[in-house]
């Protein structure tokens, strides 16, 4: 299977938002695969997915990155889902819908209003949780810098605690500087 490939059917190689969604992407392998070194993992589906999880932002309205589609940004897990359900892959398919955020559950989806299906979207496989926890560590906006543990629980903050609660027990599982 080649990643780049089902995103060049998607994304011109001369948008700038191909090289931003490839950028992005690419850090968020690296972080990945760094993490999952020492663990009993599929490492070759953490490269795929983690290359695939952001697919759907081209669909997406995020001017900041190039993105001019008309649904709202947090989106675009979901549309990520169904591009890659459609080309058969179910497995990948689920990390686009599982990654954003630290995962959300129906009671968030309720809880914060949001404009999403009322569908569990809560990572279940490592792997999952794995490239969930590595893209925390990037912007779309600003993906040259890795961002801080302290930034990302601020931000998580804003939503709740229990997704920064979760995201730190992650970090004690395979944060990648343990």
């Amino acid at each position: 299977m080649d990643p780049y490939g089902i995103i060049q059917e998607f994304y011109l190689k001369s948008d700038p938002l191909y090289e931003c969604l490839i950028s992005h992407s690419e850090k968020v392998v690296q972080k990945a695969l760094s993490c999952a070194k020492r663990l009993d993992v599929d490492h070759s589906f953490i490269r795929e997915a983690a290359l695939l999880h952001d697919i759907g932002i081209y669909l997406t309205c995020a001017p900041k990155i190039g993105c001019y589609g008309n649904l709202p940004y947090i989106f675009h897990g979901y549309l990520g889902m169904g591009i890659l359900q459609q080309k058969g892959l179910y497995r990948h398919s689920q990390v686009c819908l599982r990654h954003v955020g630290v995962g959300l559950s129906i009671e968030d989806i309720h809880a914060l209003n949001l404009p999403l299906p009322k569908i569990d979207m809560q990572p279940e496989s490592l792997e999952e949780m794995i490239i969930c926890y590595a893209d925390k560590f990037f912007s779309k906006s600003d993906n040259h810098v890795e961002k801080s543990l302290d930034q990302i629980q601020w931000e998580l903050s804003r939503y709740n605690q229990k997704s920064v609660e979760k995201f730190m027990n992650w970090h004690h599982c395979f944060g990648d500087d343990i």
